[in-house]
């Protein structure tokens, strides 16, 4: 079997949309994946949101103004791009197109919203889900982070049931419950090994009852 993540020329890369809510682990997921998968780009986002003190231009987010934001998105230069409680976040059209038809493999860490447009669009995507092991586990990650005040907390964990009800719409699910075995499933999907991964698999039941209840 090809690997779809070779860096073969005469092969369209695959475009692989990960989406979870908020303190999910999502991020360092995605950051242990591409150490795991070097062949793997990560598409960097433009914000208009303040660069964390330790995010970098252009590592992180191609950090905007909201005038700016409005120009690139009425230019149509996004993939996708979504309001996310008070700031905007969207995709480079360019360069991620540029990315798969040199055959290279892209990583989108987007919202559900923005995943949706991506489907789209680019319909032959793999899009992934990344569900916490449960509401409590999720305040407790949202709470470590030690970035935000009480009250923004409270409000990303009532938004987060918002989103995970969209997990549906997604091709795999990923349970970040132990980090490791998260890794391993998110690392089996992007090498094609990831059937049992289906976001239609029963097992996912009580949790999804639990998390959305």
């Amino acid at each position: 079997m090809t690997n779809p993540n070779s860096n073969q020329s005469a092969a369209r890369g695959r475009l692989y949309v990960i989406a979870a809510p908020s303190g999910a682990g999502k991020t360092s997921l995605v950051k242990a994946l591409l150490e795991r998968r070097p062949g793997l780009r990560l598409s960097v986002s433009h914000t208009t949101r303040k660069p964390r003190p330790t995010e970098v231009e252009g590592r992180e987010y191609f950090f905007v103004s909201v005038d700016e934001f409005k120009a690139l998105a009425a230019g149509q230069e996004f993939l996708e791009h979504a309001q996310v409680f008070d700031n905007h976040y969207g995709t480079g059209r360019a360069r991620v197109e540029a990315d798969l038809a040199a055959g290279r493999s892209v990583i989108l860490e987007i919202d559900w919203q923005g995943a949706r447009q991506v489907r789209a669009s680019l319909p032959q995507c793999v899009t992934i889900f990344i569900l916490p092991p449960s509401r409590d586990a999720l305040e407790k990650r949202l709470r470590e982070r030690r970035t935000e005040s009480d009250a923004a907390i409270k409000r990303r964990l009532r938004d987060a049931v918002g989103d995970m009800s969209h997990w549906k719409e997604f091709d795999y699910v990923v349970v970040n419950d132990d980090f490791a075995r998260a890794l391993e499933d998110l690392t089996r999907i992007v090498d094609s090994r990831g059937e049992q991964l289906r976001a239609d698999r029963p097992a996912l039941t009580p949790l999804i009852a639990e998390l959305l209840a």
